[in-house]
């Protein structure tokens, strides 16, 4: 493991949670590089020869073990495209977090788009976290334009945490999947814009067999003058369950446009969307501040607990 600045050590804490090196496997990247990896006997990483990033293997039958791929920028002008391939055998249970922290005092853009595709065996359960952070006082944009590809075989099951909370200037998160018979696929994500930041969330789930279900809920909050949009379709091609809901909560000159789409193909197809945006409730606010926190506080707690 190469040495890591005091910058790069709090990225990776924000992103990924981590205080020191992790059990299992890893892959950390900074400023465009590999700093650190470390394979197990049922994970492998390798460098691809074609394109910049990586290929993950995860031997069938793994179960209780994680890998960490967090990226961070640390300096300003960086623009890379990373393409990493998870290849997850059959019957495994692990744990995958990933995410990218961008802290940017220079006046050049940084950006980092990463492409993920997930390749699930049968009957394997995959937990899935992925954070984006911002930080930096320079007047260059911390741009995140990731894509995530999934794709599911018989019984599988993904769940999906996505979270941006804070600093990203753009971002244009992209999500595909494809799911087989009696694949599940639950996704939860969670945003907040502030200042003239933009974020993008497109969602395009098919659910190709018998039994197959999807469940995409984002929670979001709009803040200043900042714009977002949530783009989310859902396909039935054969008997099937759907949903997917936005919630979210607009403030001061803020923007929202929610899409949610339904697309059946099958007579079986059980699709549902629902959409909700709303201020915070003027109840909410005078309830706390009767327990002595200022109208500040009480908007804090309410959109903490909103985005839990």
């Amino acid at each position: 493991m190469k040495n890591m600045d005091a910058v790069q050590k709090r990225l990776f804490q924000e992103v990924a949670d981590l205080h020191n090196i992790p059990e299992g496997a890893y892959n950390f990247r900074a400023n465009g590089e590999s700093i650190g990896r470390n394979t197990t006997a049922n994970i492998d990483i390798q460098s691809k020869t074609d394109a910049s990033g990586i290929d993950i293997y995860i031997k069938s039958g793994t179960k209780n073990e994680s890998i960490h791929i967090p990226v961070v920028l640390s300096e300003s002008g960086i623009k890379e495209t990373v393409y990493n391939d998870f290849h997850i055998g059959d019957d495994c249970d692990v744990l995958i977090v990933a995410g990218c922290g961008i802290d940017n005092c220079g006046n050049q853009d940084s950006e980092h788009d990463g492409i993920h595709r997930f390749y699930v065996g049968k009957n394997s359960k995959i937990r899935y976290v992925e954070k984006h952070y911002g930080s930096g006082d320079g007047s260059g944009k911390r741009i995140l334009d990731p894509v995530t590809e999934v794709y599911m075989e018989e019984g599988s099951t993904m769940e999906m945490e996505m979270s941006q909370i804070k600093g990203v200037d753009s971002t244009q998160r992209t999500t595909i999947a494809e799911l087989k018979k009696d694949a599940k696929l639950v996704v939860r994500e969670r945003l907040m814009t502030h200042g003239q930041q933009q974020a993008y969330s497109i969602y395009k789930v098919a659910l190709n067999e018998e039994g197959s279900s999807a469940d995409v809920v984002s929670r979001s909050v709009a803040r200043d003058d900042s714009y977002q949009k949530f783009d989310a379709c859902i396909i039935g091609n054969a008997a099937c369950s759907g949903h997917t809901e936005c919630d979210s909560i607009i403030m001061d000159n803020g923007k929202i446009l929610a899409v949610p789409s339904l697309e059946a193909n099958n007579i079986d197809a059980a699709l549902v969307h629902e959409a909700a945006i709303g201020k915070i409730a003027g109840e909410q606010l005078t309830k706390l501040m009767t327990l002595g926190l200022t109208e500040a506080e009480a908007e804090e707690q309410i959109i903490n607990g909103f985005l839990k």
